[in-house]
């Protein structure tokens, strides 16, 4: 079996070396053994697991839930029913931050329509609102 450097497995992986070594760091990749000189040698599965971290970071799963999914993937017992509980989590956790991004753009609307964009700055409504706000936006 060929084992693949640190280099050559960024490489093949499409991410930066550093991104490597924080995947390695964080326990997203299994400590990989070392040459007599000091060589991560890394499987040709790992490329395989960088591909599924960045497919699932993608996809809006942070670093946490990854490592849950990968822990799932290899754990036995456990039925792609778990998985799909952890989709839909995900699939809530978006839709939530969608409402609160609209709630946000709403908000900012209002503060736009204040401002004509005239005037000195000192008279902007929009930082005034912000400095001293007479309600939540």
């Amino acid at each position: 079996m060929e084992y693949l450097t640190t280099g050559k497995l960024a490489k093949a992986s499409g991410v930066k070396l550093e991104t490597v070594r924080f995947y390695e760091r964080q326990g997203l990749l299994p400590k990989p053994a070392r040459t007599s000189a000091g060589y991560r040698c890394f499987s040709p599965v790992a490329v395989q697991r960088i591909q599924f971290i960045k497919r699932a970071q993608v996809l809006g799963f942070t670093l946490t839930e990854i490592k849950e999914l990968l822990a799932l993937s290899s754990a036995a017992g456990v039925s792609c029913g778990t998985v799909r509980e952890s989709a839909n989590a995900k699939i809530k956790d978006i839709e939530d931050r969608i409402r609160s991004l609209q709630s946000m753009r709403r908000a900012l609307g209002r503060l736009a329509r204040t401002c004509s964009g005239e005037g000195p700055i000192s008279k902007c409504p929009i930082l005034e609102s912000l400095a001293h706000p007479k309600e939540e936006p």
